[in-house]
């Protein structure tokens, strides 16, 4: 039997949840129950018990940190939450924490009330059946070649979805820090589950099949999986879904470290594989090679919507561009977005009748500019940057940004100072100096032409922020 214990402050809400259920039906007895965390805590040291159901709202120790005690105190003791609050970040708190399922018990009826039940103790069983499978010797081991990893794409995935394949219900389902494992126990057809899979779960889960795990230990398997598997299925270029991965290739990236990913994502910052395809076949391969993390890839697009939106994107491509970006899951709708900005900045190119090397050398005009903002830089200087004669440079400029040179350049350094504004404690004058101005009167004036505030106002007002 399986022995449970009711936390609820509320006298009447404690009898009424436990004289509601046919527990003994389930293989369930309630052997006690606590109207605070702290009798709740005592009963434990007395009772043996492997289930706790815990009331999140209760005066004195909170259910949060009942759970978190239980969860360091009694580890084997599996906690469900009992909530009013059917909020997502609230019950996600109690998760996080270690709870393995929640009741909402405003929404618990007669009817549904053997449902929730049954659901939650064939969770427990499960579970139990996993750590005999798992158990050998003194450590843990996965006792399966085969192994499903199932991760959510976006947050608020839950693993009761999972309970939901028939293959959860024949084999063990593990949590993996923020995914869940299946090891293959039983026979399983990779064809029937991947059609079970996209018909239950849709698109909101992504699915590998990971083989060469028997005899792994469980740890070393969190431990790869962790680091790595997101990491795969991002550039992973196979058609099959769940994608095969092996675990020797996961555990040899995870030896490895890639810093040139993220040098390449840098270097792409200069827009030469938007004008040029042999340089886009060289970037793309490059990215896909060294890997860069997903979030470097995410933070890249975000530097060339903000850097190019008004001087090459038009407000539609911009707004096309950020939509966009949300549905980007892995590196190939990534590249394709890469060529969605690509043709933009082709477009631009043809409209202002540039050849590809002008275009490019404004590019990098731009960003020298950006870069020297806050020194002793003028026309002259970017001209012989980018090798280009002073008047032509002049003339090609104005047409590229639609404003003079000496326009561009103050408003680039009065970002700078309101950057420097809001995340520095240098005083106002200093900051004129460090932003390109050298009198700190004309360029307190400026800045309140521009912005409608004093420098020290804009200060003033972002650190109430």
């Amino acid at each position: 039997m399986i022995k449970a214990v009711v936390v609820d402050d509320e006298r009447l809400v404690r009898k009424g949840f436990i004289s509601l259920i046919d527990w003994s039906s389930f293989g369930v007895v309630i052997v006690g129950e606590a109207g605070d965390g702290n009798a709740a805590l005592s009963l434990l040291l007395e009772q043996e018990t492997d289930l706790l159901f815990v009331d999140l709202t209760m005066p004195g120790m909170s259910g949060f940190e009942l759970i978190r005690q239980v969860r360091q105190r009694f580890p084997a003791i599996r906690c469900v939450v009992l909530t009013c609050h059917h909020e997502f970040d609230y019950v996600q708190e109690a998760l996080r924490l270690g709870a393995v399922d929640y009741i909402v018990k405003t929404l618990l009826e007669v009817e549904n009330a053997d449902e929730t039940i049954r659901r939650l103790v064939e969770r427990v069983k499960w579970e139990d059946s996993t750590r005999e499978l798992l158990a050998r010797g003194e450590g843990r081991v996965v006792a399966a070649d085969l192994a499903l990893i199932y991760l959510p794409r976006l947050q608020g995935g839950s693993e009761e979805e999972l309970f939901q394949l028939a293959v959860t219900k024949n084999n063990p389902l593990i949590t993996i820090q923020d995914m869940w494992m299946t090891p293959l126990l039983s026979r399983f057809t990779v064809d029937e589950a991947c059609l079970e899979f996209t018909r239950i779960l849709g698109g909101r889960w992504r699915a590998a099949l990971v083989s060469g795990l028997r005899d792994r230990q469980l740890q070393e398997v969190e431990d790869v999986l962790g680091k790595t598997l997101r990491q795969a299925l991002f550039y992973y270029s196979g058609a099959e879904e769940p994608a095969r991965l092996n675990f020797g290739e996961l555990k040899r990236m995870a030896g490895e470290r890639h810093p040139a990913g993220e040098e390449i994502l840098a270097e792409g910052l200069n827009l030469r594989w938007t004008l040029d395809h042999e340089a886009w076949e060289v970037f793309t391969s490059r990215v896909q090679q060294l890997q860069p993390g997903h979030e470097h890839i995410t933070a890249f697009s975000q530097s060339l919507l903000q850097d190019w939106s008004r001087l090459i994107l038009k407000a539609e491509e911009s707004e096309q561009l950020e939509i966009s970006v949300t549905g980007n899951l892995n590196w190939y709708p990534w590249k394709n977005w890469l060529r969605q900005f690509s043709g933009c900045v082709q477009r631009r190119m043809l409209e202002l009748g540039l050849s590809k090397e002008v275009m490019f050398c404004l590019i990098r005009a731009v960003r020298f500019m950006r870069t020297h903002a806050g020194d002793k830089i003028n026309q002259g200087d970017v001209a012989a940057e980018i090798n280009m004669s002073r008047g032509y440079f002049s003339q090609c400029f104005a047409r590229f940004a639609g404003e003079t040179f000496g326009e561009s350049l103050r408003s680039m350094r009065l970002e700078l100072a309101k950057t420097l504004l809001l995340e520095t404690h240098y005083p106002v004058c200093e900051i004129a100096g460090k932003s390109g101005f050298e009198d700190d009167r004309y360029f307190s004036r400026l800045f309140r032409e521009h912005v409608g505030k004093l420098p020290s106002e804009y200060r003033a007002e972002g650190m109430e922020r």
